[in-house]
This record gives structure tokens, sequence and C-alpha cells, in this order.
């Protein structure tokens, strides 16, 4: 049977909810170098002083929005581990392709930059409590995954040595360094052999497919 979606957190309501909901609209529009926080709390019609004393910076609501973004992908435990990561994987994915576009229009969809991503890996490296909001965010999300691959060790998918911590830096770190590194394209067809070479090589035993 299949359980319930899982998600983070609900998306805020209020004045955060219309603070975050603005900044997504100004980056898809402007990208990182011409994202302004002023700017954002005109659209959301908040006082400036209201944005700042929830996010300090411009970093800040960035590392906020993005955990807004991530809290929409579902993590779904249907009882097939690999159908359910390569699923989640693959929103994973698409939501990285998106951010790497931002800000660019039509023109941005050769563009190998890795876009709002890197600036905030570069704004985590410069600043401790940047760096120390964007590890609780991903350890936060992380989790959901995580306990996929433990369930899926339980029901005997995955061999007992398996780790699930490893198993999924490799399966994340691929889509990073694909993004970051590399510049190359994150599509299903490669989340899809990704998923496929990873479970295999950790020895996962599939059930047969349904019908």
């Amino acid at each position: 049977m299949t359980t319930p979606a899982r998600r983070g957190r609900p998306r805020s309501e209020g004045a955060d909810g219309r603070i975050l909901r603005a900044a997504q609209e100004l980056l898809t529009e402007r990208g990182y170098d011409g994202f302004a926080v002023d700017e954002v709390a005109a659209r959301a019609a908040v006082a400036k002083t209201t944005l700042y004393r929830r996010w300090p910076t411009k970093d800040h609501l960035l590392v906020a929005l993005v955990a807004r973004i991530q809290d929409e992908v579902e993590v779904t435990d249907s009882g097939d581990l690999r159908r359910d990561l390569a699923g989640y994987l693959a929103a994973v994915a698409a939501g990285l392709e998106r951010m790497r576009r931002v800000g660019r229009g039509a023109a941005g969809e050769g563009d190998r930059s890795a876009g709002v991503v890197a600036e905030l890996v570069a704004a985590a490296a410069r600043h401790p409590d940047v760096g120390d909001a964007v590890r609780a965010l991903f350890a936060r999300r992380n989790a959901l995954p995580l306990g996929l691959l433990d369930r899926a060790r339980e029901r005997g998918e995955l061999p007992p040595s398996a780790s699930s911590g490893v198993l999924f830096d490799q399966l994340a770190g691929a889509l990073y360094y694909r993004l970051l590194i590399t510049g190359a394209p994150i599509g299903t067809d490669y989340v899809g052999e990704l998923v496929d070479q990873v479970l295999n090589g950790a020895g996962a035993v599939f059930r047969p497919e349904r019908t």
C-alpha cells in the first residue's frame, strides 16, 4: 500500500508566505544579481523591517526560499524503492535545472552555469551563519529520503550492510556535481540510470514490476 506523500514543514502563511512568493517571482525574473530585498518587501506589501527581522540578508532570504521550494517536492514510499527514489530525484533534478535558468529567460536554456545554487554555495562558504542555515535546511529535508532508504533496508530491499547516508550521498552528490562542476544536463534518463547504478552497486533486491 502506498503511504501518504511526505513533505517537509508546511508553507508559511501570512507575511512569511507573501514575502516568499514575492521573492520567488523576483528571482525568476531577475536572477541572483538582480534580486533586491527591498523590492521583495515592496512586492509583498510588508515593511522592510518586517522582512529584515526574519531574514537579515539577501542570502538568508534565498535559503528560506529554497527550503520552501524543496518542501513542495514529495517523497512517496510505495514499497518500490527504485521507483520512489527515481521519482523523488527526478523532481529534485527538475528543480535544480529551473534554478540554473532563473533570470535568464529563453536565452538561458543552454546556459551551463549553476545559477542561484552556486551563489548560495559561495555565500555559505563566506558567511558562517548562512552556512549553518544551508546545512540545517538540507539536514531537515534529507531526513525524508534517508527514511525511505532505512525502510527499504528493513523490508529487505537493501542488504543490512547498506548505509542510507552513503547511498544518498552518491545519489544527491551526483546531481550537484553535474550542476556545479560539469554543467551537464540533469534529465530523467540520467536520474534513472544513476538510481539503477547506485542501487545495483549496493546489492539491492527489487520487487517484480506491478501490473
